[in-house]
């Protein structure tokens, strides 16, 4: 355990070093936001390689600074394999605090979603009381695993929360890049925030040029500082660490590699189960859902629905799918050899984006709108451009925004 806890033997944590050192460095909202009121039980959940083992790694080190170093436990669950170790993990660490005189202790169980049935070894501890005085933080890269499982600890949360925590915005990525804190707020208020704002375009354009190339994960955006682009090794990183997440939920390698190629050659336009499955070597519309929803599940695509006149989700119609981050966007095309938009990459960047502060939806018939929220009993619609276009609102959509090269950033900047 001590090669996880250094901080037990006076040792620096070389993941916290290794942020500090960093030519760019930021401190992750959620380090802010986490309970660290006994007892709790939080979640961290999002796609790998977005941080969370860093913001942990800083929330560790904040805390060394009032409390005893071993109250403190860290523990990487990437090479568990079921409760059974799981719980053999903790009850040593149990077994030693009891020893050290410790009787309340942060717990920090991280990247513990592919553990087998992981939840059994932690739900019979807090049962027992073992765990009353803690404070729980549990993180994890695969949100249908986790979503489901963490329903199994009704009344078991004490103050704790769920916190997911996603590739850097671009408001955000403005933040740390420039100094610049855009106006932002919900999706009702995005066109008087985008004229607050206009005061920065200049910038603020330069700076979604370079999202679209980066993306908001961290590695990439230190790689673009030191190189002027993303390295091949790092885009390979993130892909080893997809095709192992897609391996483990069951997925083939072949099969998934299929699908993403049949995505990116859709370029955005509505696509259906059984589109993916004449198209691929599944040959089944349900095998073929299955796969685009690990990779909804793994926080590498969103998925949109129809969203009907009435504000009825029409489950059976075709579905847009988008990449979560221009920077997925990219690997994924570069793996499967598929050429793409850089229209489509643009309007997955602000579906992704607009998802993250409304549930987001597609319309098309006669008229269309690429992305739509609901705010109260209203539709706000988005028609996004790389270039020039003529747009026709549909009639059902109560607010309208057209966005082009020319406000585009204002837009997504004040997200």
């Amino acid at each position: 355990m001590e090669r996880y806890n250094p901080w037990w033997i006076n040792e620096e944590d070389f993941a916290y070093l290794e942020w500090k050192e960093a030519e760019i460095n930021w401190v992750p909202e959620i380090v802010e936001e986490l309970s660290t009121e006994p007892f709790s039980l939080n979640f961290i959940y999002g796609p790998r390689q977005v941080g969370k083992t860093t913001a942990v790694k800083i929330l560790i080190h904040r805390l060394l600074e009032k409390r005893d170093p071993k109250s403190i436990f860290y523990y990487s669950c990437d090479e568990l394999t079921d409760h059974v170790e799981l719980g053999e993990v903790l009850d040593g660490y149990l077994s030693s605090r009891k020893a050290w005189g410790i009787r309340k202790s942060f717990i920090f169980l991280d990247e513990i979603t592919f553990v087998e049935e992981w939840w059994r070894a932690l739900k019979s501890r807090i049962d027992s009381g073992e765990l009353a005085g803690d404070v729980i933080t549990v993180t994890g890269s695969a949100s249908m695993e986790l979503t489901k499982q963490k329903e199994l600890f009704p009344g078991r949360r004490g103050k704790g929360a769920d916190h997911l925590m996603m590739p850097l915005s671009l408001s955000r990525y403005s933040e740390v890049l420039s100094g610049i804190k855009p106006v932002t707020g919900d999706i009702g208020s995005i066109e008087r925030n985008a004229d607050a704002n206009r005061m920065y375009s200049g910038t603020l354009k330069e700076l979604l040029l370079r999202y679209i190339k980066t993306g908001g994960f961290p590695r990439a955006i230190r790689d673009f500082k030191r190189y002027g682009r993303v390295s091949p090794e790092t885009m390979k990183t993130y892909l080893d660490w997809m095709r192992g997440d897609w391996m483990k939920a069951g997925k083939s390698d072949r099969y998934m590699k299929e699908v993403i190629s049949y995505i990116v050659r859709a370029r955005g336009t509505p696509i259906s189960w059984n589109g993916i499955a004449s198209e691929t070597g599944i040959n089944s519309p349900h095998t073929a859902r299955s796969y685009a929803e690990v990779l909804e599940g793994t926080f590498s695509a969103i998925i949109l629905n129809m969203l009907s006149q009435d504000l009825r989700v029409l489950y059976r119609k075709n579905k847009k799918i988008h990449f979560t981050d221009p920077l997925l966007f990219r690997i994924f095309a570069d793996y499967t050899g598929t050429e793409y938009s850089e229209d489509w990459l643009v309007e997955g960047t602000a579906a992704s984006l607009i998802s993250r502060r409304c549930p987001a939806f597609y319309w098309r018939n006669s008229t269309e709108a690429d992305i739509v929220c609901i705010s109260g009993r209203e539709q706000i619609g988005f028609e996004v451009t790389w270039g020039t276009k003529r747009w026709k609102k549909p009639r059902h959509i109560h607010k309208a925004h057209l966005l082009d090269r020319d406000n585009i950033h204002l837009y997504l900047a004040s997200l």
